[in-house]
């Protein structure tokens, strides 16, 4: 089974490499597909130089992170796929491969990692709503059944989470001790961050109510 990791980023050149640099060392994946969803500080350059499974796919403009993933799995033709945010701080090449375990060994279709350990914030919010988590593998297979993946934006991990949760698939949980992301307050400034995060709340709550295909 062939597996790639996709990695949407936008304007991420400071921290993408070191995302790659331990994807890189999980034998069972193949390749690693970047979209730099419209970035203008050189995410593309930093990824296509920062290891040798590197696939850069380069969008014109920012299409938002469904749209950034669809793009990505366009451009694979793995049977299995790992989505991770390029904005990760501690991962390492053990957490990548406890995610990809319960769905190689086809124990499910579908296993999304929970943040444990590292920051109280980021553990805190993955505690309060996990289904907002964007690190999961799953297979091609279910993913094509989920309708509306390109338009959902921020909002992708609930269509997928509440897609399972319709059809009844189970989905493992796989805690990620001392891994947390760059919060947005910290990219953009206090208040730019807070309106972005803002802005991704109303894209949830917005595909929460996108309509749902029947698998």
């Amino acid at each position: 089974m062939r597996v790639a990791a996709i990695i949407p980023a936008y304007n991420e050149a400071e921290r993408i490499g070191k995302v790659i640099a331990a994807v890189e060392k999980v034998d069972e994946v193949d390749e690693i597909v970047v979209v730099s969803d419209g970035s203008t500080d050189g995410t593309a350059a930093a990824a296509a130089s920062a290891g040798s499974k590197v696939k850069v796919v380069e969008l014109s403009t920012n299409m938002g992170k469904g749209a950034a993933l669809l793009a990505g799995v366009q451009a694979t033709t793995a049977d299995l796929l790992v989505f991770l945010d390029a904005d990760l701080l501690g991962l390492q090449p053990h957490h990548v491969r406890e995610l990809l375990r319960p769905v190689l060994s086809g124990e499910t279709e579908m296993a999304m990692a929970v943040f444990s350990g590292g920051r109280l914030a980021t553990d805190l919010a993955q505690k309060i709503a996990p289904f907002l988590s964007g690190q999961r593998a799953l297979t091609r297979r279910l993913l094509e059944r989920i309708p509306a993946l390109s338009v959902s934006r921020f909002g992708v991990e609930v269509a997928l989470t509440q897609y399972v949760h319709e059809q009844g698939i189970a989905v493992r949980r796989v805690p990620w001790r001392d891994v947390t992301h760059v919060m947005k307050e910290e990219k953009l400034g206090f208040t730019k961050g807070f309106q972005a995060r803002l802005k991704m709340y109303w894209e949830i709550l917005r595909s929460l109510r996108l309509p749902r295909g029947r698998g």
